[in-house]
């Protein structure tokens, strides 16, 4: 039976430095997943009527303007509420564009603001931006930047259609926002 040989000094430092590498990613990669966090807000989409936060701006001559036709540009301007409540407290505004990307219609690309005007959150934004694939309910967008308690946010967004009633053109939709930041 061969003796046993103590480790060197040199082959103990390098197991140490292994280890202590190991713990090093191992806590790092738990504390980016700790690092998310999901708000979950309502937006208020009215298409028509006196009260209606959503207008089509531009279009094709001679084609009818709507969701589901190419070249068609809307403007938003949608409350924001913790509830899907209509008659519940705003929280802030979505404003920004749609437009009918696809020749199909299936797609259209939102460029949107979440601005905030709660306590919590006064005065700061979230941008979101991407393609929407609008016949589906469950459809995930990009967080791209944001300001005030929201600057250098980066994550996604999922729109789920909560709720659409034809005859007041009123939809609710939930958004659910995964946000990987370090300031909310």
């Amino acid at each position: 039976m061969a003796p046993i040989k103590p480790f060197s000094i040199t082959t103990s430092l390098l197991m140490m430095i292994f280890i202590i590498t190991t713990m090093t990613v191992i806590s790092q990669t738990s504390s980016k997943q700790s690092n998310q966090s999901t708000l979950v807000f309502y937006l208020h989409d009215v298409a028509n009527g006196p009260n209606a936060t959503v207008a089509q701006i531009i279009g094709i001559n001679g084609k009818v303007w709507s969701y589901h036709t190419w070249g068609t540009l809307f403007m938003v301007d949608d409350p924001i509420t913790l509830t899907p409540d209509q008659y519940a407290v705003q929280v802030g505004r979505a404003q920004g564009t749609i437009s009918v990307a696809s020749l199909d219609g299936s797609n259209v690309i939102i460029v949107l603001s979440l601005v905030f005007n709660n306590v919590q959150y006064n005065g700061s934004t979230l941008e979101i931006q991407g393609a929407s694939r609008q016949r589906e309910n469950y459809r995930e967008l990009t967080v791209v930047s944001g300001t005030g308690r929201f600057r250098f946010a980066k994550g996604y967004v999922v729109f789920e259609t909560v709720s659409y009633e034809p005859t007041t053109t009123r939809a609710v939709i939930r958004l659910t926002v995964t946000l990987s930041q370090n300031n909310i």
